[in-house]
């Protein structure tokens, strides 16, 4: 029981991030137009960092070792890149392209069931987890409402959008614990594919965002998120 409580704790936190983000969005105004852009560029980058931490440092190394470092691992990866474009085209056939709340939602949902898996099957990596969904979901949820405003979405009803999404995070959570905990080859098949979709993300949709004419910058927010994880990481040696 105290596992189940822990994961429910876990994944609502890292969840609440979605909205915070929104809020310090909504609350955030730079009266000069350049500062506010670089700002926001810098955040994006930021997201990309953390996003790609996650996947070198706690996504692949744990897919992997629950799949016995199977040759198979390749082609997972590559799925998961490959259904996250079949997702986005779709998205923009039909018009409803939001790159930074698409993504937002589509690896969190994956990744608030991996980290329930992980937290059955017993491994030590299940808070790092949960602080980098956390940390990822801050300035994602910074940068989607930032998109959803622009794209002329009320402001009120952006921000009970992303309340809104807050319980997915225990659901999925709670759906991986008791699921995913004895099956480790299906767990690490979710890791691999959210990994693969979010390595997509970040080339097709976040990246190209971050430069940014005349300030050379914001990149290096990239770097400082990619930071960010690696130091969860060495924390938890």
């Amino acid at each position: 029981m105290q596992g189940i409580n822990e994961i429910i704790l876990f994944t609502i936190a890292a969840g609440a991030c979605i909205p915070l983000g929104g809020y310090i969005a909504s609350h955030s105004h730079i009266q000069r137009h350049w500062l506010a852009q670089e700002f926001r560029h810098a955040i994006i980058a930021l997201g990309a960092g953390i996003l790609l931490g996650a996947v070198a440092m706690v996504l692949v190394p744990e897919a992997l070792r629950h799949l016995d470092y199977s040759i198979w691992a390749t082609a997972l990866l590559l799925g998961g890149g490959l259904l996250f474009y079949g997702l986005e085209c779709y998205l923009d056939i039909h018009r409803h392209a939001a790159p930074q709340f698409t993504g937002m939602l589509l690896d969190f949902i994956p990744e608030s069931l991996a980290l329930g898996g992980l937290a059955a099957a017993g491994t030590d990596t299940t808070l790092l987890l949960a602080v980098l969904i956390g940390m990822q979901n801050l300035p994602e949820g910074f940068n989607a409402y930032q998109e959803l405003c622009g794209a002329s979405y009320q402001r009120k009803k952006v921000l009970w959008m992303m309340l809104a999404l807050t319980p997915l995070g225990p659901l999925f959570g709670v759906t991986g614990y008791y699921f995913l905990g004895d099956l480790p080859a299906v767990l690490g098949a979710i890791l691999l594919i959210a990994s693969g979709g979010i390595l997509y993300l970040i080339f097709q949709d976040i990246a190209p965002q971050v430069p940014l004419r005349k300030h050379r910058s914001p990149p290096l927010a990239a770097v400082i998120g990619f930071t960010l994880a690696m130091l969860g990481t060495l924390f938890t040696h």
